[in-house]
């Protein structure tokens, strides 16, 4: 390959993250997030969503409060962190939300405007390779590697530091401790070559949340709710491809005080567009929307969203130096 040709190939490996995206976008698993790029790799993200619907898109756990209309604003900025661990794959991701949401809340039989802002609670993520090609640790790997069928270990865990009400029952911070445990899978259709590349993805995972116990004065708990990720992903040319995404939700029955709700069964359908501005900079549009959305209890919400992710590496920073 001539020089130009690899590093635009390495570049694109470093910006494989260029789709990183909040968990907090739908709870959705971005297509290509999971993609392995040259181990010592950094993205720093700028997402902005627009939201609406019938649950708050801070919380997790998607409690659906019947007749409401929330709409939100989500800006995120975050950082990734690609290395080798056990000579596998390995990542480590921060993304920090901020804010507001606006809506009408109905407790106890009354309806009142409400309305939060601020900071929400910071996501830690931490993703392993368990079954796939080794760690990207230099240029040669990078050009032979191939993704095949993979699998990984993935945990996730929010810190519950995010601002929090307790007098309203809609806040940015949701004041409990929640995560998930996921085994994302991608597996390769066809050729590895940039402009031909073909995924099927998909992310099984179960959240887990711990209990609010000043939820305007109540305690709030909610069950596990599973949920899964699928995408079927094309390179259109080496710098734009797309996406056709689909995400299932069942569970995460929310009790107050003894008193149930409804469990989520859900499955909200979206694209996604990406582009490769250069050998540093990705930009990403998406939209989502759930489906089966009809009955006064089942989950409502649509989402747009932009991202910006600079990515680089050292090592090809170092290389473009001395090209130049």
């Amino acid at each position: 390959m001539k020089t130009p040709a690899w590093l635009r190939m390495v570049a694109a490996t470093v910006l494989a993250m260029g789709a990183l995206a909040p968990p907090q976008a739908l709870a959705q698993m971005p297509a290509r997030f999971y993609w392995k790029t040259l181990s010592g790799a950094s993205a720093v993200p700028l997402i902005v969503n627009s939201i609406s619907g019938n649950t708050n898109p801070f919380d997790m756990g998607h409690t659906v409060t019947p007749g409401a209309n929330f709409d939100a604003t989500l800006a995120m900025m975050g950082y990734a962190q690609t290395f080798a661990l056990w000579d596998r794959s390995a990542m480590a991701a921060i993304i920090f939300p901020m804010g507001r949401i606006s809506g009408d809340v109905t407790v106890a039989g009354e309806t009142a405007k409400q309305s939060a802002s601020g900071f929400g609670d910071p996501m830690l993520e931490f993703n392993l390779n368990l079954i796939g090609p080794k760690a990207q640790k230099n240029i040669p790997d990078v050009l032979r590697y191939e993704p095949g069928f993979s699998v990984d270990l993935l945990a996730d865990l929010a810190l519950p530091i995010g601002e929090y009400n307790s007098d309203q029952p809609l806040n940015v911070g949701q004041n409990r401790w929640y995560g998930r445990i996921g085994f994302p899978v991608i597996w390769q259709l066809g050729d590895w070559v940039p402009g031909r590349r073909t995924t099927l993805e998909f992310l099984p995972a179960v959240w887990m949340f711990g209990n609010n116990t000043d939820y305007v004065g109540q305690t709030l708990k909610t069950d596990p709710l599973f949920q899964l990720d699928a995408h079927l992903t094309r390179d259109f040319t080496e710098h734009l491809w797309g996406a056709l995404d689909l995400v299932w939700y069942n569970g995460g029955k929310a009790t107050i005080n003894g008193v149930a709700g409804e469990k989520l069964n859900n499955i909200g359908v979206g694209l996604t567009l990406g582009y490769q501005v250069n050998t540093n900079l990705a930009l990403t549009f998406g939209y989502k929307s759930t489906i089966n959305d009809k009955g006064p209890g089942d989950l409502r919400m649509d989402a747009f969203m932009v991202s910006l992710v600079f990515g680089w590496h050292p090592m090809i920073e170092g290389m473009r130096r001395l090209k130049e």
